[in-house]
């Protein structure tokens, strides 16, 4: 990947469970998958354009894709300092916590904030459109308990669970400081990764907010005991630990879910069947390599993006086996580079936009070598 491509020294584990049935598998079959070209990227580091107004962003902590390839941000304006703020010196003003992007880079709509009839969070994490083109968004402060629906203008519409109410990892009407969030089409239901407090999976109807179901690791119900610290050489523990960091639900109904601090990915059917699992650079500690999951955009959705942020690289998986095919980046500042990789999204021409928290405070574009951006380099 234009000198980054790297796979020496990657350790991947796949344990296959099936509970009941036979195992779904992605219906590109097997042998197919594991002959075909592993995609590839390059950083265009001229998206995008300088942010207009005097605009500064901060920790940048969620990434969505629309139907017209507008590229959706979330950030945490809150965490830029005063400097930042342009109390000291001449820099700079806050960026609007919600920004949409055109495809080249021009920022379309922007808004967020605290509002009538709604809690914002504390701490902005997450941000998801969903397919008729509403906003989710959420966040992990300790008093964040809920996520939010918007129109695309920053219209409000629904808050799922109350500011400050969280009832652990059980609680069917409060989350707990919700990371990741994905609204199924075909059911109309919202998968939340709940979260940084609790250690769970929760359904809700996307409409209404109706409660549907939760789960814990492999299915199981999920409890708030102590957990002892994670070590690579132990059995795979029977919880999620904080945090559960994404979720993400396939054309063919396969639900998946980030197990960050665990480095581990876990498939599941919609009903929170377990399925099998994968542990990606299983001897990362500290905050995990298992960061995000995103699916490509081909028909099979054959590929599945990794951000890992504790080792700054973006996997790249075969959905149909789990094993790791290749990677690209590494801890830096420079344009490619990660400094804390947060979460990535794919658009319809398979290009990547990825986030940085920490004092990364970007988003990247990922052209796909090959893809229709490609040709226009």
């Amino acid at each position: 990947m234009n000198g980054w491509k790297h796979a020496e020294g990657v350790v991947v584990m796949v344990l296959g469970v099936v509970l009941a049935g036979a195992l779904a598998l992605p219906s590109t079959a097997e042998g197919q998958s594991d002959a075909a070209e592993v995609p590839e990227f390059r950083v265009d580091p001229f998206w995008p354009p300088p942010l207009p107004n005097n605009w500064i962003l901060g920790q940048a902590a969620g990434v969505a894709v629309d139907a017209d390839d507008d590229v959706w941000l979330i950030h945490r304006p809150r965490s830029l300092d005063a400097r930042q703020r342009g109390e000291h010196g001449m820099c700079c003003v806050p960026a609007p916590p919600v920004i949409e992007f055109a495809p080249d880079g021009t920022v379309l709509r922007s808004w967020g904030g605290p509002g009538d009839g709604f809690e914002w969070p504390e701490n902005e994490h997450g941000i998801h459109i969903d397919h008729e083109g509403h906003v989710w968004v959420g966040g992990n402060a300790a008093t964040d308990a809920h996520i939010l629906k918007f129109t695309a203008d920053g219209e409000f519409l629904l808050q799922i669970g109350r500011a400050g109410q969280s009832g652990g990892s059980n609680d069917t009407e409060n989350l707990g400081r919700p990371a990741g969030i994905r609204v199924d089409a075909e059911t109309n239901e919202v998968y939340v990764a709940d979260g940084y407090g609790n250690r769970r999976v929760i359904v809700f109807d996307a409409e209404t907010g109706a409660y549907r179901r939760h789960w814990g690791a492999y299915g199981e119900r999920p409890d708030d005991a102590e957990l002892p610290s994670y070590d690579p050489e132990a059995d795979p523990i029977r919880h999620y630990r904080s945090p559960v960091h994404d979720v993400a639900v396939s054309n063919d109904g396969l639900v998946y879910v980030a197990d960050r601090t665990n480095d581990r990915l876990q498939v599941f059917r919609k009903d929170g069947t377990f399925l099998r699992e994968a542990f990606v650079r299983p001897a990362t500690l500290g905050s995990g390599s298992v960061s995000g999951v995103t699916l490509s955009v081909d028909p099979d959705q054959q590929w599945l993006f990794i951000p890992d942020g504790t080792n700054n690289v973006v996997w790249v998986l075969d959905r149909a086996t789990l094993t790791v095919r290749d990677h690209f980046g590494r801890m830096g500042m420079y344009a490619g580079q990660f400094h804390r990789l947060h979460n990535l999204a794919v658009d319809s021409r398979g290009n990547l936009y990825t986030t940085e928290v920490n004092s990364g405070q970007r988003i990247q574009k990922f052209v796909r070598l090959g893809g229709p951006d490609d040709a226009q380099q």
